[in-house]
């Protein structure tokens, strides 16, 4: 994502959008350092200046970060209610639905964010529903969605290499 999609959401101040984008980028930095408290308060303040889907989205990501998985399902629908269109969130709740062993759950948030008209890696929940289908014993199914992963992004390193895991472990 870069500034001018965070700026282009919803209705608002440019002051608003910019200092909120300037919050978001201070976060997501904290985040990436494991300072999740810190992230966590400079994403609600990002969200509180101009909520965008994107500030929800990662909120959530950083709640899972802490094992917070209900917290993070809920900022990911916190997501969704922002910006139907967005993909991540769609993904991110499946993912977390993976963590919680509810994979039959899972699988309508895969099949959601591959739907998604705005999503940067829609290679991503082609790959968590290949893991959902090997962890249900559905082969052919995994395989198929792996390859599809790869098809959408042939360097997807985790989606090649859980292809040729799957398939050498049935030879």
């Amino acid at each position: 994502m870069d500034v001018e999609d965070f700026l282009l959401q919803g209705e608002g101040r440019e002051e608003d959008k910019r200092q909120a984008w300037n919050l978001f980028q201070k976060a997501f930095e904290r985040q990436m350092k494991g300072e999740l408290e810190e992230a966590v308060t400079l994403y609600k303040q990002s969200i509180a200046t101009h909520p965008t889907a994107e500030g929800y989205t990662f909120l959530g990501w950083t709640y899972s970060f802490m094992g917070r998985l209900d917290d993070a399902i809920e900022e990911c629908r916190n997501a969704i209610a922002q910006d139907p269109d967005f993909g991540n969130p769609y993904n991110d709740i499946g993912a977390y639905l993976i963590e919680k062993g509810e994979f039959d759950e899972a699988i309508a948030w895969f099949q959601k964010a591959m739907q998604a008209r705005r999503y940067e890696s829609p290679a991503y929940p082609h790959l968590n529903l290949g893991r959902v289908y090997e962890r249900k014993g559905n082969w052919t199914e995994a395989i198929d969605s792996y390859k599809t992963a790869l098809a959408l992004d042939p360097n997807y390193k985790l989606a090649r290499k859980a292809l040729g895991r799957l398939v050498s472990s049935l030879n």
